[in-house]
């Protein structure tokens, strides 16, 4: 293993209230001077949703930086004075109108932090399980789509989710055994 990376400079840095870009300078284990650019946001937190046999999604948003509108679990930025479980409770509240006494249960996902393009961004995902109260019904909630544990379902969703945490999330679901096709 070579020499650690080290720092040269910083060589610009902008601010803005949702990110902080910048700029800096460094020499590789080999000696060699890179510019890297990277990005520093706020961690994001996303809710796999569940109402008895179905994955329960928010009303679809349009996403600027692919210019589309997408399907994707409720989610959010992570405010750090407020505990996971409560960002959580605050981005179904938000996204699905799902009040805290209608959640049977929220359980942690990942106990770890999921680093997103680390080669860019300081980001971490932080996911959560939810189950929604079966005695409300669905259509007090926000709900923009649904999908059954199904076969036929699950493959229709597959096709649609393009969200690449969202997607990461629902396969760890399945890994360990928080959700089953049914």
């Amino acid at each position: 293993m070579g020499k650690p990376w080290r720092l040269i400079s910083q060589f610009v840095e902008i601010n803005s209230p949702w990110l902080r870009m910048v700029g800096e300078k460094y020499e590789d284990d080999k000696g060699n001077l890179i510019d890297y650019w990277r990005v520093e946001k706020e961690d994001s937190l996303i809710v796999v949703t569940r109402y008895q046999n179905l994955l329960v999604f928010p009303p679809p948003s349009f996403r600027v930086g692919i210019n589309q509108i997408t399907l994707d679990f409720p989610g959010g930025r992570v405010n750090k004075e407020k505990t996971l479980e409560e960002n959580a409770y605050l981005i179904l509240k938000k996204e699905l109108n799902l009040d805290k006494e209608n959640v049977k249960k929220l359980t942690p996902i990942n106990e770890n932090p999921w680093y997103v393009n680390s080669s860019f961004n300081n980001q971490k995902l932080w996911g959560f399980y939810g189950e929604i109260n079966p005695q409300i019904s669905l259509e007090s909630l926000l709900v923009g789509a649904t999908y059954s544990l199904q076969p036929s379902d699950l493959d229709l969703l597959w096709q649609r989710l393009n969200c690449l945490q969202c997607r990461g999330l629902l396969l760890e679901c399945f890994n360990k055994k928080l959700i089953a096709i049914s």
